[in-house]
This record gives C-alpha cells, sequence and structure tokens, in this order.
C-alpha cells in the first residue's frame, strides 16, 4: 500500500545546515537562477523507495528553505517498495518530478528510454542483520554465528516482498550467499527459510519465515513478533535496531570486480508485469532520476543535484547512508548540464550489471 509522509520537523535540523552556506552555492546550478520551469508557486513531487523517506524529506526541506516559491508538501510524496514507487510512472503514468529506487538495475528496466533517459547512483547502504535483542534464542549473536542462531527454533525472521521491493530478494541473496561462502551451497541456509530451489520463485516457509513490509520490521522486531530481519544498515541505524553485520562477500555493499562476482552467484525469481523474471544478486546502490512526464522537471534536477552536493551527502549520512561522490551516471542522455560536474560515467564493471 501506498504511504505518504509529512516532512518531519525533526528534519529542519537539515535546514539549518545551510545556513551558513552564502546564498545557497550549492542549491544552483552555475549562474545562481533556478530556472524557467521552478519559478512562481512549485510543488516537489516524489515517488521513491521506503528507505529514502527520511532523507528525501529532509534534502527537500533544505531546497524549500534556500529556494524561494518552492513548496514540499508530504502530500505530493510517496514512499513504497522501489518497483512499485516506479511502476506508478511506468504503468500507472503517475507525474512526478524525481524517482528513486533501492536497486540502481530498476530504473534502466522499467523506465529508459521511454519515461526517463538518465539516473544517478547516489549512495549505498550495505544489508545487516536486524533481531530482537529480548530473544532468548539470538542471545550472544554476532557476526560469526549468526547463521547457527538463525536456524534455531523459535526463531522467525520478516523479510519483504521480493516482488516489490529489493530489500525482499536482496535477504535472499545473502542467505544463498551466506550459504556458499560457509558450506559451498547456494540452498544450504536458504533452503531453511525458503522452498523452491534458488533462482526459481521463493516460497516463504511459513513456519520460519514471515513476510513483512520493510518499513514495518522495526515494530514487529520491537513487539517479538519475528526475530530476525535483513535489512539496509540506514534503516537499523536510523530506528536504533541491534543488528549485526554480515561479511563483506554477503552484505552486497562493495562494488569491486570479486564481490560483483560472487554476488551474482545468487539469484532468485520475481512477479513481473508479464510473469517470473529472473534477478541476480548484485551492489546495492540507491539510484535517481526525473522521469520525462515530470510535471516540474526543472526542479526535480534542482533537488538531484542537491542532492549530489557536500550539503546532500550530509544529509544522507546523517541518514545512515554512504553517499557515492561524484555519482554514478548512466543513460541515454542528456544529462543536464550542471549535473556534469557532480558525476562521473558509470564503472564499466557496474555498467555489466544492467540488463
Amino acid at each position: 500500500m501506498r504511504r505518504v509522509h509529512p516532512v518531519w520537523v525533526v528534519l529542519v535540523a537539515a535546514a539549518a545546515l545551510l545556513a551558513g552556506l552564502a546564498g545557497g552555492t550549492w542549491l544552483r546550478p552555475a549562474g545562481g537562477t533556478v530556472g524557467p520551469g521552478a519559478r512562481g508557486s512549485s510543488v516537489l513531487s516524489i515517488t521513491a523507495a521506503g528507505l529514502l523517506d527520511a532523507a528525501f524529506p529532509a534534502v527537500a526541506a533544505v531546497l524549500a528553505n534556500e529556494t524561494p516559491s518552492i513548496s514540499v508538501p508530504g502530500a505530493a510524496q510517496q514512499y513504497q517498495g522501489s518497483l512499485q514507487a516506479l511502476e506508478a510512472v511506468s504503468q500507472l503514468h503517475e507525474p512526478f518530478d524525481v524517482a528513486a529506487s533501492a536497486d540502481f538495475r530498476l530504473i534502466p528496466e522499467l523506465l529508459e528510454p521511454a519515461n526517463a533517459r538518465w539516473e544517478v547512483l547516489f549512495a549505498t547502504s550495505p544489508l545487516v542483520l536486524a533481531y530482537d535483542p529480548t530473544s532468548s534464542a539470538l542471545r550472544g549473536i554476532n557476526a560469526s554465528n549468526w547463521p547457527a542462531l538463525l536456524d534455531r527454533p523459535g526463531v522467525l525472521l520478516g523479510v519483504a516482498n521480493a516482488s516489490t521491493d529489493p530489500d525482499g530478494f536482496n535477504a535472499i541473496f545473502a542467505l544463498e550467499l551466506e550459504g556458499l561462502l560457509t558450506q559451498g551451497n547456494l540452498s544450504s541456509l536458504y533452503g531453511h527459510f525458503f522452498s523452491g530451489a534458488p533462482g526459481s520463485l521463493a516460497q516463504p516457509n511459513p513456519s520460519d519465515t514471515r513476510l513483512v513490509p520493510e518499513t514495518s520490521a522495526g515494530t514487529e522486531l520491537a513487539q517479538g513478533d519475528i526475530q530476525a530481519y535483513f535489512l539496509y544498515q540506514a534503516y537499523a541505524t536510523t530506528h536504533h535496531l541491534s543488528y549485526v553485520a554480515l561479511s563483506p562477500a554477503v552484505d552486497l555493499g562493495n562494488f569491486s570486480a570479486p564481490d560483483l562476482q560472487f554476488y551474482a552467484r545468487a539469484s532468485t525469481s520475481i512477479l513481473g508485469p508479464s510473469g517470473p523474471e529472473l534477478v541476480q544478486g548484485a551492489p546495492i546502490a540507491f539510484s535517481a532520476t526525473v522521469p520525462g512526464n515530470a510535471p516540474n522537471a526543472t526542479l526535480g534536477e534542482l533537488f538531484v543535484h542537491l542532492l549530489l552536493t557536500p550539503v546532500g551527502a550530509q544529509v544522507l549520512l546523517a541518514q545512515g547512508f554512504q553517499p557515492i561522490a561524484p555519482g554514478y551516471v548512466q543513460g541515454p542522455g542528456p544529462l543536464p548540464p550542471y549535473l556534469a560536474p557532480l558525476t562521473a560515467p558509470l564503472p564499466a564493471v557496474l555498467s555489466a550489471e544492467i540488463p
């Protein structure tokens, strides 16, 4: 279900970050003007991955604070699973100034070239295992013993729906990769929580696994309804959850060629618009674009510009993300010229991950 968030009052502190920057230098392209599309009364509209529901309102608040006549109401922003967020543009043809995903492969697949001409990768956040610290079955859990403790009776693992949220298939990849890393078998750990061979549609085993939206993970862990959940470190940090780090070979947070080759050995299938689709393991990278039907494309470009500046990086860091600077860009183009100084071409090793 679509979730609409207000710009939280607590995030006003992010706007104060800009107070010492003369004239909003970081916010505007060269020449210091907002551009014709953002003049008058302009409302920024966003559709984005659920994990961005704090960071993006914070960045938008900074933009509104520094740019006259721009408003960023919560009613114009929606945060949900990445596939749903992008399908709002590609399938429902809803107009948004900014679209963003938790998986950099989705904008090329779902929006380019008809609905977007470029995307910028702006942040990453490795996968971690969040857990209920009151669970007796998980007492003493750490980065080495978590696979054995997850296998204990009384441990219910929460997972997102892989067909709507990349966090769902990333959890599957983490289980497969940990089994491959430690036991040489993709199924050894994964098979405890899912039926179906790796690469097929993964069916949660009801006695050990429960479908839980990522946005509800913190609540369900706190209530003891589930005992563990694979999610992004940024989520665990900002929601003050207990968690253990995963091996770099498993956490999907690295861009080196050996890690990418290892990640790609994990796979699952999801339900796409035309039936099952195979998805392979890949590094986690959040990306954004301005859709072709944006009601105010210039305003969307200004938001992405701010996201890539040191000011945007500080907001992302405060929300637990690791900024990618310069941002990696790909797509048929053209890229707005004032974004070029803040970006670099997507490395070939990552381009190869895009179908």
